[in-house]
C-alpha cells in the first residue's frame, strides 16, 4: 500500500475557496462549548452536561484519542464529544444506537468571520491513511476514516451491483458532527478507493466539515440517511457513492480530477425497500475545479455529473453552480459493460446555472424539471418524513 503522510493543504484550499461557498453559520446551541478557553476557564463551561473533553495536548482532557472516548460512553442515553485542537490519526467507529454528537473546537477570533470556510477555519482533522486493495479481498469499508454502523456486516459495501443483502440491525439514530475534517490520505488520483466516510444503517448529519479523499470519498450505505450542510467534499472518481439516501445542501464539491461521475449511486427495487426514496441530492450547491486538482485531468467540459451503479440509480441536482469543467452530456453509462443508461435510473436537474450548466446536450435520460416538479424534491419528501436527526437552528 501507498502511504501519503504529508498533511494536505487543506487550510489553503479553503481559503482559495473563498467566495464560493463560505460556511458563515454556527451551531446556537453548541458555540459556546465549541469555542476554545483561556487557561483559567474549564475547556467544557456551556457544554452539554456529561461532555468528554478529548484533546492530544491539552492535560484537562479525558482522552487523548476520539476513538478511546467514543468507545467509554454508555449503551443509552445522548452523548456529547468536544475535540480539542489537533490532528487525530485514527479511525473513528461509532456504533452505539443513541444519540452522539461529535464538535469541533473553534477559536473565537476567527469563528465568526464570514470571510472564512469549513476548511481554513476548522481546527480538528480525523485523518488516516488505508486504501482497500481489491486483489487482496479487502472490502472498500476497511479504508474507512469514520464509520457509522451498527456492525462490521452493516458498514461492508460489497461488490457488483446489489452488494451484500440487507441486515436487520440498525446502528445510530441521531449521529451530529460539527466543524470536524476527515481526510483518508492514503490514495491520489492514480490509486485506489479511499473512503472518508461510510455511513450505513444509520441516521447521521454533518455541518461546516470537510471531507478529502480521491476515489469514492463519501459514502451513504444501505438503509442510512445523511445529510450534509455548509461543508466541503474533495474527490475524483465516484465521489459521492452510496446505497441510501443522502442530502447536500449548500455544499462545495472540489473536483481533483475527473474520473467516472462525480456521483455513482445505487437503487434498490420496492421488494427489498417499499417506497424509498434512495439517491443522491445535491441542493443550493457549487461544483468547481479544486485548488488541487490534477493538472491534466480537470480541463474544459471533462467532469462527469454522475453515472449509475445500478439501473435504479436516482440523482437530483437542485440550483446547483456548475463550473466549466463539466460535460454537456452530463451522465454517462457506467461503463463499457453496460454502455446504456437505462430508462429505469432517474437523472434531474433544475435551475442548474454558471458555465457547466448549459442544459441542451444533457442526455435525453435526464429530466429537466421545471418549478412544479421541484416539489418533490424536499428533505420531507425525500426522507418520507421531517427528519428529527437534523438540526434546523444551523442556518446558514
Amino acid at each position: 500500500m501507498q502511504f501519503l503522510s504529508a498533511t494536505p493543504p487543506l487550510a489553503i484550499l479553503g481559503c482559495l475557496l473563498i467566495g464560493v461557498a463560505q460556511v458563515t453559520a454556527l451551531s446556537p446551541e453548541y458555540i459556546a462549548c465549541q469555542l476554545q478557553k483561556n487557561a483559567s476557564v474549564s475547556p467544557l463551561e456551556g457544554c452539554p452536561e456529561s461532555t468528554i473533553f478529548v484533546s492530544p495536548s491539552d492535560s484537562r482532557a479525558n482522552y487523548t484519542s476520539i476513538q478511546q472516548a467514543v468507545l467509554s460512553l454508555p449503551d443509552t442515553g445522548n452523548a456529547t464529544i468536544l475535540i480539542g485542537e489537533g490532528e487525530y490519526f485514527e479511525k473513528v467507529n461509532i456504533s452505539r444506537t443513541d444519540p452522539l454528537t461529535l464538535l469541533g473546537q473553534l477559536n473565537p477570533d476567527t469563528a465568526f468571520l464570514t470571510t472564512a470556510n469549513a476548511t481554513s477555519r476548522n481546527l480538528v482533522h480525523i485523518w488516516y491513511n488505508v486504501y482497500a486493495n481489491n486483489t487482496l479481498g479487502m472490502d472498500d469499508a476497511a479504508s474507512a476514516v469514520l464509520t457509522v454502523a451498527p456492525n462490521y456486516a452493516g458498514a461492508l459495501i460489497g461488490a457488483g451491483t446489489w452488494g451484500p443483502p440487507y441486515q436487520s440491525d440498525f446502528g445510530n439514530t441521531d449521529f451530529r458532527m460539527y466543524n470536524i475534517d476527515v481526510s483518508n490520505r492514503a490514495a491520489n488520483y492514480s490509486i485506489s478507493q479511499a473512503l472518508a466516510t461510510d455511513i450505513s444503517y444509520a441516521n447521521a448529519s454533518f455541518y461546516g466539515c470537510t471531507f478529502a479523499s480521491y476515489q469514492d470519498t463519501w459514502y451513504t450505505g444501505k438503509n442510512a440517511s445523511t445529510y450534509v450542510v455548509d461543508s466541503i467534499i474533495y474527490g475524483q472518481t465516484d465521489y459521492l457513492f452510496g446505497f441510501g439516501t443522502a442530502w447536500f445542501q449548500h455544499v462545495t464539491l472540489a473536483n481533483r480530477a475527473c474520473g467516472g461521475g462525480i456521483v455513482a449511486w445505487k437503487g434498490s427495487n420496492d421488494t427489498a425497500a417499499p417506497g424509498n426514496r434512495f439517491g443522491a441530492y445535491i441542493s443550493d450547491s457549487f461544483i468547481m475545479r479544486s485548488p488541487d486538482a490534477n493538472e491534466t485531468a480537470v480541463t474544459y467540459q471533462s467532469c462527469w455529473l454522475g453515472r449509475p451503479w445500478n439501473d435504479l440509480a436516482t440523482t437530483v441536482y437542485l440550483r446547483t453552480y456548475m463550473d466549466d469543467s463539466i460535460q454537456p452530456a452530463g451522465f454517462m453509462p457506467f461503463d463499457s459493460a453496460r454502455p446504456v443508461i437505462a430508462n429505469t435510473t432517474y437523472y434531474a436537474e433544475y435551475a442548474s446555472y454558471g458555465p457547466g450548466a448549459n442544459t441542451s446536450t444533457r442526455v435525453p435520460i435526464e429530466h429537466l424539471l421545471d418549478t412544479d416538479e421541484t416539489s418533490n424534491f424536499t428533505l420531507a419528501g425525500v426522507f418520507l418524513e421531517q427528519p428529527q436527526w437534523i438540526d434546523y437552528e444551523y442556518v446558514y
